[in-house]
């Protein structure tokens, strides 16, 4: 870790102790979570220590199995219990290999979008030109604390480089769902859970997908029939 700054080191730091946390709390083996994601014990061990540095679709993958949200680990929300069923078993191994890539694809798009050259993004992460390809083509897993860094300089949320349809993805939306749900005050839950309520959540969704000027053209037409 010579080469990271004191801050990406901290952070890799704070990670290992939140999965070391989350395992815990699910009553967790080493072993158990280092299967999960096809790593031997001392591998994921040193993830927990800080001392190796965790890709985004390990740590996805990770939460799938831990049945924690990943929003936990990426942005220090408190741990709530799981009660979403989960789909039929993955191959997380292939699921992982295959995130990999995506996340390598969606960093050289936002690249050219920057119009960085590869050197260029490559001397700002720290890293060497060929490291920076090998990830763009996904042959080499981008450390989660160095995709941070590089969604910070292409000026990027890493919710982009989430997992967002696969079976991972579904189910981390489907956490934030819940949380969301329950964040709500009493009244507005009560209000969301009435079937007769429906029709008015309908119609939110449908104006929440309008433009302004669509939204502006809908009150002058209330306002005309009002007046």
């Amino acid at each position: 870790m010579a080469n990271n700054s004191t801050a990406q080191i901290l952070r890799v730091k704070i990670i290992g102790a939140m999965l070391r946390e989350a395992r815990n709390a699910k009553g967790k083996e080493l072993g158990d979570c280092a299967q999960a994601i096809g790593l031997s014990s001392q591998e994921y061990e040193a993830y927990e220590l800080g001392e190796k540095f965790i890709s985004l679709p390990e740590l996805e993958s990770l939460s799938y199995y831990l049945e924690i949200p990943l929003g936990h680990f990426l942005s220090s929300e408190q741990l709530i219990e799981s009660k979403e069923e989960k789909s039929a078993s993955i191959d997380i191994n292939k699921l992982i290999q295959l995130r990999q890539r995506m996340i390598g694809a969606k960093v050289r798009q936002a690249r050219l979008e920057s119009q960085l050259s590869l050197d260029e993004l490559s001397q700002q992460i720290n890293v060497y030109p060929s490291t920076m390809s090998e990830y763009e083509l996904g042959q080499k897993a981008i450390p989660l604390h160095i995709l941070e860094n590089i969604s910070g300089i292409l000026n990027r949320s890493i919710r982009e480089f989430q997992d967002e349809h696969g079976p991972v993805g579904t189910w981390d939306t489907k956490q934030r769902a819940i949380k969301g749900f329950l964040e709500l005050t009493p009244e507005m839950q009560a209000f969301v859970s009435k079937p007769v309520n429906q029709p008015y959540l309908e119609l939110a969704q449908r104006l929440s997908h309008m433009s302004v000027d669509q939204l502006r053209a809908v009150a002058e037409g209330l306002l005309e029939i009002t007046y």
